[in-house]
């Protein structure tokens, strides 16, 4: 919807300066902070469950597909025959990427694409559902690029009549992939496109209140994402499971990891205490698969030996496997390298990011929390 405009700042009183009030609660992090309002997603960690717009996620990922629930959180309506394809890479973007040494981690050059995407285009305020589109639609192919670049191989254009998720592994392979294979990526984009006010669905808020852009609060949400307590979890479980090597071996090598005091990646969650509903809608995609592979086949062992050990070890303290888990199994699964991992996760999350973008410029207020000074008292300065 239109936003409503804030009022001129000239036009109102100014208002008395005063200092931060000293017994006003401080919660470091803004943890149990209420900052927003959403319509867009519902995460009870309590419950284990995960909607968006009223709707469950094992529902969408059962009968929809990315680009059916970018529509969804785009516009409010489910419409099943949703359609979108890759977006073209313009040249200044492309000559950007070039630029880049080969050791460029991935989800740099996707924020640096971004930056030079949005200094592309004329994105006015407020931002839009057509922003949200083209930008969405643009950043697989953007990543795409950058991978083959890197490999001293030309990017390859999009086709038109692959929906987002097939059309980004056709673009890093030149081959189009197997059904089975997108349907896996796809659920995966699926689970990952929103979660609430994560920290860098935040920061794309914040930039978005200061009546910024559409890019620019992408690019603000990748920088994020790129922490390690963000987005970086899948590629630790990965090594994980490369440890255990071998279906046979599951059992020993957890109770031994967890006699050395070691935490098993992709098990617990801060928000969530039951199992993780986008875990369990991965999963069932999973084993869908008319053939899996091995690496897959041994992600589904380990997690059974491992949630069957846990329970034993610690019955009064729920750990039950989150995403990031089979968003491992599945990121390799469809032959994806780890370092690719947090920038495909980006890739999922821009319908989210982007429908927050919307729904924060609809009724804008500047995002502008006090801080509490615990600095020196005033004094001179020294002679």
């Amino acid at each position: 919807m239109p936003a409503t405009p804030d009022p001129d700042p000239a036009a109102q009183p100014a208002a008395p300066a005063a200092p931060v009030a000293d017994g006003r609660p401080y919660s470091p992090g803004l943890e149990g902070v209420l900052a927003a309002e959403t319509s867009l997603g519902l995460v009870d960690g309590a419950n284990g469950r995960l909607m968006y717009r009223g709707y469950r996620i094992g529902d969408l990922v059962a009968n929809g597909t990315y680009a059916a629930v970018a529509n969804l959180l785009w516009t409010g309506t489910w419409d099943p025959r949703s359609h979108m394809a890759a977006g073209r890479v313009p040249s200044a973007v492309l000559s950007a990427l070039r630029a880049l040494p080969r050791t460029t981690k991935p989800m740099d050059a996707l924020r640096t694409a971004v930056s030079v995407w949005g200094a592309t285009q004329v994105l006015d305020w407020p931002p839009s559902e057509v922003h949200a589109r083209a930008i969405t639609a643009f950043s697989p192919s953007a990543l795409a690029a950058f991978v083959r670049l890197r490999q001293d191989l030309e990017p390859i254009d999009p086709d038109p009549r692959l929906d987002l998720v097939s059309g980004f592994l056709f673009q890093l392979t030149g081959e189009r992939p197997d059904p089975a294979t997108a349907r896996a990526l796809d659920a995966y984009f699926i689970v990952g496109a929103e979660h609430g006010l994560n920290a860098s669905t935040f920061a794309a808020r914040v930039i978005t209140s200061t009546r910024s852009d559409m890019a620019s609060a992408v690019a603000g949400a990748i920088g994020a994402m790129k922490g390690p307590l963000h987005g970086g979890a899948p590629s630790e479980v990965v090594e994980q499971i490369h440890r255990v090597g071998s279906p046979e071996h599951a059992e020993q090598w957890v109770r031994e990891a967890l006699a050395r005091g070691e935490r098993l990646m992709g098990f617990g969650h801060r928000v969530y205490r039951a199992y993780d509903p986008r875990a369990t809608a991965l999963r069932t995609v999973v084993e869908a698969m008319p053939t899996k592979p091995d690496w897959l086949e041994l992600a589904i062992k380990v997690e059974d030996v491992a949630l069957r050990v846990l329970e034993e070890k610690h019955p009064d303290r729920p750990l039950k496997t989150n995403v990031e888990f089979y968003a491992a199994a599945v990121l390799q699964g469809v032959g994806l390298t780890p370092d690719l991992f947090p920038a495909t996760f980006a890739l999922a999350r821009h319908a989210g990011w982007t429908a927050h973008v919307i729904e924060q410029a609809s009724a804008n207020r500047l995002i502008r929390p006090d801080a509490r000074y615990v600095g020196p008292g005033e004094r001179d300065l020294p002679a």
